[in-house]
């Protein structure tokens, strides 16, 4: 295994968290609960920019996961396809970060972002038929968590060669883009 620092200025690097990011859609997080132990759960996910890269996540407030974050910010997530074969070059990312309920613009945000990423969830969100409306209903009582990684750990074997993780921190250009 080897680890090397990578920088977002390179394009190549770039590219590979990219691809990642667009050809993955499920995440997990992981938090920490009240007693500081680990809870693991699984989401859709979607993302803007990747200067500052936002990646958000629509869920209950009342969950685990939700719960735990609201106590302590801190968390880590997986990105990566579930389909790789176990001897091809694997892909994915690891990301560390803190983690809020989005408020204000980041919502609309979020939902745009969402939407754009799953088509089905915006024709749910305006739909009139009966299956269609309960869905959105539910959806409706859910809300978007906003997930700002200050680390990435990019691991892309067919670009960097078979265990090398390239380490990534990000440098926040807004600071206002720390808030909710």
């Amino acid at each position: 295994m080897k680890t090397v620092v990578g920088n977002l200025s390179d394009r190549r690097l770039r590219k590979s968290i990219i691809r990642i990011l667009r050809d993955s859609e499920l995440c997990s997080m992981a938090t920490l609960d009240p007693r500081n132990r680990p809870h693991i759960n699984t989401a859709y996910f979607c993302y803007r920019g990747l200067d500052d890269l936002e990646i958000f996540f629509l869920s209950d407030t009342r969950s685990s996961h939700c719960r735990n974050l609201s106590r302590n910010p801190s968390m880590a997530m997986t990105i990566f396809r579930t389909n790789q074969p176990w001897d091809a070059p694997g892909r994915g990312l690891q990301l560390f970060g803190t983690c809020y309920q989005a408020e204000g613009p980041s919502v609309r945000e979020a939902e745009r972002a969402y939407a754009k990423r799953f088509p089905s969830y915006a024709r749910w969100m305006s739909s009139t038929k009966k299956d269609e409306k309960k869905l959105a209903e539910q959806l409706r009582s859910y809300r978007f968590y906003r997930f700002l990684p200050r680390q990435l750990k990019v691991l892309d074997e067919a670009e960097y060669g078979r265990a090398t993780f390239v380490m990534v921190t990000i440098k926040r250009r807004n600071p206002a883009s720390k808030t909710r």
